[in-house]
C-alpha cells in the first residue's frame, strides 16, 4: 500500500501533489482514510491537537465520547458488531491512562482495536514533563503489540502494520503512541516508503493441518458422547453459519461459552445452553459426562471450567484455536488445531462426518434438559429481572443486539435472552468490566444504526459511564437504556449472601439518583416501572421507538442467579438446579 497525500492537502498549502511537503498529522488521517476507517472514537487534548486540526481540515466521522473510557468501550462495541478494527484518539498522560480499562477489556475478549495516543514532545520523554506517562510501558501486558513513532517516515508503515495486527490472528488491540513533534513534522512524497506488511515474526497458522482434521473425524465417530463446546472464536471468524451446518450434519449436541452466545441460534433443538458458573444443567453435566469434547474458539478460563480436576474427566478433548498459547494452558488436549475456527469447521465438512450410536446420549440430555430448566419463583408483586428480560426477548423476538456489563443482569440475560444471530451479544467476559454496556451500545448502534439496540444495565455500572447520555442526545443514537435497578451491586451482594453470611458490606446502594430525570436533564425520554404490566407497556412503546430512551426498571433486591458453581467447585456440584 502506498500513502496518498489529498490533493486539497497540497494545494490548501500552496504547492504541487508531487513536491508538497505534508505534516506527519495530515499524513495520519490519509492513512486511516487508506485503512478504510469509517469512524474514530476519541477524546482532544494538547499532544492530539495537531491530529484534530488535520481532522478538521479533512474529516472522518468522529465521535466525541464525554469520557476516553467511553470512547474505548463504544469503539470495542462497534468492532464487536460490525466485524472491523474500531479507531480510538486520545491525549497524553491522564487521557491515554483513561484508556487502559478498555484496552485490557478489548485484549481479554479478543477485539480488533488501533488505539492511537498522544504524546510529549520526544526531546522531554522522560522528564515527567506535564501529561506525560509511558504508556508503551503501561500498556505492553494488555496490548497485542505496541508501538512509538520515533521518525514522522515510519508513520504510515507502522499504522498499516498496527491494523494488520490488530485484525488477523487472534484479534486484539494495538497501540501507537505519537508524540507531538512527529505529528507537527514535515513528511515529503520524497521520503514515502512501502507500507506493505513484512513481520517475518507474526504469521499467525489459519490453516488447520489436515492429518490432525483426519483425527478429530475418527474421533468423532468412535465417540458414544460427543458435544461441542463454541467460544467466540466461532464468531470472530465469521463461522456461525459453518457450526450450525455441521452440527447439524453429525447431530452432535452443543453448548456455548459467554463470549460464544450467538454462534448457534438459541431455540436449535441441538443447544443445550451456555456452560460455566451460571451455565445450565444439562449444559455443564453434558461435559461433565461426554467422551469427546469438541472446543471450537474457546480458552477454558476458569468460569467456563469450575475446578478443573472435574472438567470434563471422561472426555477426550480436541481444542481447535487461532491462538497457540490457549491450547494446552489450562485443560490438556489430546488433539490439538492450531487453526481459524472457519476453516477448521469447513475442512470437517468437507469429509462428510456421520455419528453413529450417540441417540441414547441426546436423548439423556434432552430429558436433562426438560428435568432441570432454568427456573425462578413468579412473585406476585413487582418484577423480577428474569421477567424483565424474557420481557425483552418477548418485544424484540430475539433479534436485537444486546449490550451488558457484568455481575447479575449480565448472567440473567446471558440465561433468559435467547438469540437468534450471532454478533447480536456484546459484553465484558474476560475482565468483567462495569461501565461497559452502554457506551459499547453507542458503538454497536453506530456500527448497525438499522438495527435495534438495547444497553441492558445494572445500576451501579450505568453510574460508571453515564456521562454518555450526551452522544445520544446530541446524535440522536436510538440506544434504550434499561437500567435492572436492585439498588445494590447485586452479583457481590449475592457472594456476601451466600458465602459470607449476609454481611453486605458496602454493596447496598438505596440512595440512588432519580435516573428519569437525569435522562430529561439530557433531553432524552425516561420512564420509571415497578410493576409487570407497566414494565410490558413501556418496553412495547420503547423497544419500538426510534428514538433514544432510558427505562428505570425497579427489580427485585435479594434475588439470585442459579444455577451456580461455587468457587473450587466442580460443573458437578450446582447450587440451586431446582426450585
Amino acid at each position: 500500500m502506498s500513502v496518498q497525500v489529498n490533493t486539497k492537502q497540497a494545494e490548501a498549502l500552496g504547492g504541487d501533489v508531487e513536491k508538497q511537503a505534508v505534516q506527519g498529522a495530515d499524513i495520519f488521517i490519509q492513512s486511516l482514510q487508506n485503512e478504510g476507517v469509517e469512524m474514530i472514537f476519541g477524546y482532544p487534548g494538547g499532544a492530539v491537537l495537531p491530529i484534530y486540526d488535520a481532522l478538521y481540515k479533512n474529516p472522518i466521522p468522529h465521535i466525541l465520547a464525554r469520557h476516553e473510557q467511553g470512547a474505548i468501550h463504544a469503539a470495542e462495541g462497534y468492532a464487536r458488531v460490525s466485524g472491523k478494527t474500531g479507531v480510538v484518539i486520545a491525549t497524553s498522560g491522564p487521557g491515554a491512562t483513561n484508556l487502559v480499562t478498555g484496552i485490557a477489556d478489548a485484549m481479554m475478549d479478543s477485539l480488533p482495536l488501533v488505539v492511537f495516543t498522544g504524546q510529549v514532545a520526544s526531546a522531554v520523554i522522560g522528564t515527567d514533563a506535564f501529561q506525560e506517562a509511558d504508556i508503551v510501558g503501561i500498556t505492553q501486558p494488555i496490548t497485542k503489540h505496541n508501538y512509538q513513532v520515533k521518525d514522522v517516515n515510519d508513520l504510515p508503515r507502522i499504522i498499516h502494520e498496527a491494523f494488520h495486527i490488530a485484525s488477523t490472528g487472534r484479534p486484539g488491540p494495538v497501540l501507537v503512541d505519537i508524540p507531538k513533534n512527529v505529528s507537527n513534522e514535515i513528511f515529503t512524497m520524497a521520503e514515502v516508503k512501502q507500507t506493505e506488511v513484512n513481520l517475518p515474526g507474526y504469521q499467525p497458522t489459519t490453516t488447520p493441518n489436515f492429518l490432525q482434521i483426519q483425527k478429530v473425524a475418527q474421533a468423532i465417530q468412535k465417540a458414544k458422547k460427543p458435544l461441542v463446546l463454541a467460544g467466540a472464536g466461532v464468531l470472530h471468524a465469521k463461522a456461525a453459519e459453518d457450526l450450525t451446518a455441521f452440527i447439524e450434519q453429525t447431530k452432535i449436541p452443543v453448548t456455548n461459552t459467554l463470549l460464544g452466545l450467538g454462534t448457534i441460534h438459541g431455540e436449535h433443538p441441538q443447544f443445550l445452553g451456555m456452560a460455566g458458573m451460571h451455565g445450565t444443567y444439562a449444559a455443564n453435566m453434558a461435559i461433565c459426562e461426554c467422551d469427546l469434547l469438541i472446543n471450537f474458539g474457546a480458552r477454558f478460563d476458569d468460569r467456563l471450567t469450575g475446578n478443573l480436576e472435574h472438567f470434563a474427566p471422561n472426555a477426550q478433548v480436541i481444542h481447535i484455536d487461532i491462538d497457540p498459547a490457549e491450547i494446552g494452558k489450562n485443560v490438556p488436549t489430546d488433539i490439538p488445531i492450531v487453526a481459524d475456527a472457519k476453516e477448521a469447521i469447513q475442512a470437517l465438512l468437507k469429509l462428510g462426518i456421520s455419528t453413529e450410536g450417540i441417540e441414547q446420549w441426546t436423548a439423556h440430555l434432552n430429558e436433562m434438559k426438560e428435568e432441570y430448566p432454568l427456573h425462578y419463583k413468579n412473585e406476585e408483586e413487582g418484577i423480577l429481572p428474569q421477567e424483565a428480560i424474557e420481557m425483552i426477548h418477548k418485544h424484540t423476538r430475539g433479534d436485537a443486539i444486546v449490550t451488558t456489563d457484568v455481575g447479575q443482569h449480565q448472567m440473567w440475560t446471558a440465561q433468559y435472552y435467547k438469540f437468534n444471530h450471532p454478533d447480536h451479544w456484546v459484553t465484558s467476559g474476560g475482565l468483567g468490566t462495569m461501565g461497559f454496556g452502554f457506551p459499547a451500545a453507542i458503538g454497536a448502534q453506530l456500527a448497525k444504526p438499522k438495527e435495534t439496540v438495547v444497553a441492558i444495565t445494572g445500576d451501579g455500572g450505568f453510574q460508571m459511564t453515564l456521562q454518555e447520555l450526551s452522544l445520544l442526545q446530541e446524535s440522536q443514537i436510538p440506544v434504550k437504556v434499561i437500567i435492572l435497578n436492585n439498588q445494590c451491586l447485586g452479583m457481590v451482594r449475592q457472594w456476601q449472601q451466600t458465602f459470607y453470611q449476609e454481611r453486605y458490606s458496602e454493596s447496598l446502594m438505596p440512595s440512588q439518583p432519580d435516573f428519569v430525570k437525569l435522562a430529561e436533564a439530557y433531553d432524552i425520554e425516561g420512564y420509571k416501572v415497578t410493576s409487570l404490566n407497566e414494565a410490558d407497556a413501556v418496553f412495547e412503546k420503547a423497544l419500538n421507538s426510534n428514538k433514544p430512551v432510558l427505562i428505570d426498571c425497579r427489580v427485585k433486591q435479594i434475588e439470585n442467579v442459579y444455577p451456580m458453581v461455587a468457587p473450587g467447585k466442580g460443573l458437578h456440584e450446582m447450587l440451586g438446579v431446582k426450585p
